[in-house]
């Protein structure tokens, strides 16, 4: 490896600080994520079961030990309940917003490391062919030892550049779905919680007699 790393010539050591920068961005997004995600499900289940008995405070205090962007946005709604849905509803939308931004942080960093290393990896393969060439001429004739070695050489970037690309670009592709299903998580206890308002808002104006 070291060879290989010798081999390449200057540009392995942008290549290599893009590999570290992504793979630290990688485990700090999956920690995250996961995190988000294990929770999401109870905070959910235990939610539902509050909110169907109209049981608020406890739907609160479940918010409250609770981590996860479904808490947070229920929190922001749950506050707001004597206020109405459109209060409610304002107030889920402002802190999802804020959640979203939370974890799709750090992406476009994957991003740009996916995109940019395979783009040093061609930058140094066509440095080392330029090379191989100015070889070639001062030689004043082709061999094929000459020849090879040089394109060997300078085909050690794309290879590195390309195997630093493809991980990032699967992690990248997974953490957009696993932050898709949070957001889809998200709307669906917004909706949940909306819906329960707004039948607890019937009720009270029916047995008012206002819709008799």
């Amino acid at each position: 490896m070291v060879k290989f790393f010798q081999d390449g010539g200057d540009l392995m050591w942008p290549l290599l600080a893009c590999a570290i920068f992504g793979m630290g961005v990688i485990f700090w997004r999956l920690a995250v994520l996961t995190r988000a995600g294990g929770s999401s499900k109870k905070v959910i289940k235990a939610l539902r079961q509050a909110i169907n008995e109209g049981n608020i405070p406890q739907a609160i205090e479940v918010c409250q030990n609770s981590s996860g962007p479904v808490a947070v946005i229920m929190l922001a709604g749950l506050r707001r309940v004597q206020r109405g849905p459109e209060t409610v509803a304002k107030a889920i939308e402002n802190a999802g917003t804020l959640e979203m931004a939370f974890l799709e942080r750090g992406l476009i960093w994957l991003a740009t490391v996916s995109t940019v290393a395979p783009l040093l990896g061609f930058l140094g393969t066509v440095i080392g062919m330029v090379e191989a060439f100015g070889a070639i001429e001062k030689a004043g004739e082709v061999e094929a030892t000459l020849v090879a070695g040089g394109i060997k050489v300078a085909l050690i970037t794309t290879v590195a550049g390309l195997v630093i690309a493809i991980p990032m670009t699967i992690f990248y592709n997974y953490f957009v779905t696993r932050i898709d299903a949070l957001i889809l998580d998200m709307e669906e206890s917004s909706a949940h919680l909306l819906d329960a308002i707004e039948k607890g808002t019937t009720a009270q104006t029916t047995d008012a007699g206002v819709l008799i």
